[in-house]
């Protein structure tokens, strides 16, 4: 099973037994889920009657070789990653939850594997193996090559060695690496305090990250984008940001400050790309990037900041939105100004707000209508919609003098585009003179209410409506008269000439 790397640290003593310890530089995933086999081998066996002698001895030496019966210590692994101890609480008792509740990727990663480790060994029962036959492949067959390192400093230039060859390594550990192997290099430092300061602030860093696999590489880009010292006129890649901040990091001081700044960065994407809300204005990574420098930005007020993320917001849900332009719209004028943002720090916050409605001036807002009155709006523009909708939502909530607390929302922004989207004239229908897909026949409603109701005529549908408690919904059930291309016109333009207002300079 190709090259175990461990780096050798010292030698303990189990009863009257020496062994080594050893830290595992390359290989983790394959010893993991070995191990994690073992045990679900374990497990099942113990679960079975009348086992006899030497099945008891198989089991209860698998234990023991898992975790120390006199102390419950993990002997023959222990994880880095293990924030909630769902590996090591497996080995001592066999349990563990669903891959859902974790709260960090390395615990979904381990998860996955204990519930996969428990499909296979009982497909080998089902077809009619025996549980010895695969405890003996894995003991007795399977084989690494086992490279040891004496040397703490050359375990970095081993894993840049490793990586250079097609490690499927992933671009932001192997920033760390990078950074920790200089760190290593460097001479006349306290090196302890420097590598206990970075695995501190590298711990807090894949805390932030967590289930979200695209941020890690976000953070990274864009921190590299926005520290680097040049104008950018596009987001960097990731091998070029690695290479970026290894430059920057030429000593102890630089470092620690590039470690930090990913982390600052990292805590500002995070929310960028959690939110529902700006889902839809923050599609293109442009528009994402200046959002983040925005954030970053530390001497200004809330308010301030608040009210340039709102300008930010309209400007690009015009472009990226309304008009549906892709990433490649603008891509220079958002990541200089993003630059600035962050670099300059003489540009005020009134600079700020005309630099971004500056890019805004060349997509007026009658263009940005004209891009959505009569067109499809269902097909090709769900998230757009369900933002715009729930824009409306607030505005109608506002002029009623109510706050929107409607319990539904929550579930509609989670939810499917297409179990949340209304037709009010079914596409079942399929009326002729007019499309379905229009704005003013589009709505959100809860999934299941959407489902049900799915292809009523229009008016059996408003007393339903009604109960929802979106006013956006209670005011398609006021239409008077039959719904048809009248009432659909008619609430389109009236959508239209309120985002005119909400999105218009």
């Amino acid at each position: 099973m190709a090259t175990i790397v461990c780096l050798r640290k010292k030698q303990i003593l189990l009863g009257a037994d020496e062994y080594d310890e050893l830290e595992i530089v390359d290989g983790q995933q394959r010893l993991t889920t070995l191990i994690i086999l073992l045990k679900t081998i374990a497990v099942h066996l113990k679960n079975k009657q009348n086992l006899g002698d030497e099945q008891e001895k198989v089991v209860r030496d698998l234990d023991e070789l898992l975790v120390k019966p006199s102390s419950d210590a993990l002997l023959l692994l222990q994880t880095n990653h293990d924030s909630s101890h769902c590996f090591a609480n497996f080995l001592r008792t066999g349990n563990f939850d669903k891959p859902e509740s974790a709260k960090t990727l390395a615990d979904s990663e381990l998860l996955k594997a204990m519930e996969d480790s428990q499909k296979f060994v009982e497909r080998w029962e089902k077809d009619g193996k025996k549980l010895a036959d695969l405890l003996s492949l894995i003991k007795n067959r399977l084989s690494f090559v086992l490279y040891e390192i004496s040397d703490e400093e050359l375990v970095y230039t081993v894993f840049e060695v490793l990586n250079s060859r097609g490690l499927q390594v992933s671009w932001f550990d192997r920033l760390k690496s990078i950074l920790m192997g200089k760190a290593y290099e460097l001479e006349n430092v306290d090196r302890k305090q420097l590598m206990g300061e970075l695995h501190t602030i590298w711990r807090d860093i894949y805390k932030e990250v967590e289930l979200d696999r695209g941020l890690s590489t976000e953070a990274l880009r864009f921190a590299a984008t926005l520290y680097d010292s040049d104008k950018k006129y596009r987001p960097l890649s990731e091998k070029d940001a690695v290479e970026t901040l290894r430059k920057r990091a030429s000593d102890a001081a630089n470092i620690r400050k590039v470690s930090q700044w990913l982390l600052k960065v990292a805590k500002t994407c995070k929310p960028m790309r959690s939110n529902p809300r700006r889902k839809a204005v923050s599609q293109i990574v442009q528009a994402r990037l200046l959002g983040v420098a925005i954030g970053l930005r530390e001497d200004m007020s809330n308010k301030d900041r608040q009210d340039l993320l709102a300008c930010w917001e309209k400007i690009s849900f015009r472009i990226y939105g309304m008009m549906r332009k892709d990433a490649r719209w603008e891509v220079g004028t958002y990541v200089r100004l993003a630059w600035r943002v962050v670099n300059d720090k003489q540009i005020s916050v009134e600079e700020i707000e005309s630099g971004i409605k500056e890019i805004g001036k060349e997509f007026p807002i009658k263009n940005a209508l004209d891009a959505i009155r009569g067109e499809n709006c269902y097909e090709k523009w769900q998230e757009e919609l369900r933002y715009l909708m729930f824009r409306y939502e607030e505005y109608l909530t506002k002029q009623a003098g109510i706050h929107i607390k409607n319990e539904h929302w929550p579930k509609i922004w989670t939810a499917s585009l297409s179990k949340s989207i209304e037709h009010i004239t079914p596409q079942s229908e399929k009326p002729s003179g007019y499309n379905v897909h229009r704005l003013g026949n589009l709505m959100l409603l809860p999934p299941g209410l959407n489902f049900g109701l799915k292809d009523k005529p229009p008016e059996e549908k408003f007393s339903e409506y009604r109960k929802t408690g979106l006013l956006t919904a209670q005011e398609v059930a006021s239409t008077k008269g039959k719904w048809g291309l009248k009432s659909i016109e008619e609430r389109e333009e009236k959508i239209l000439k309120w985002a005119a207002k909400e999105w218009g300079d």
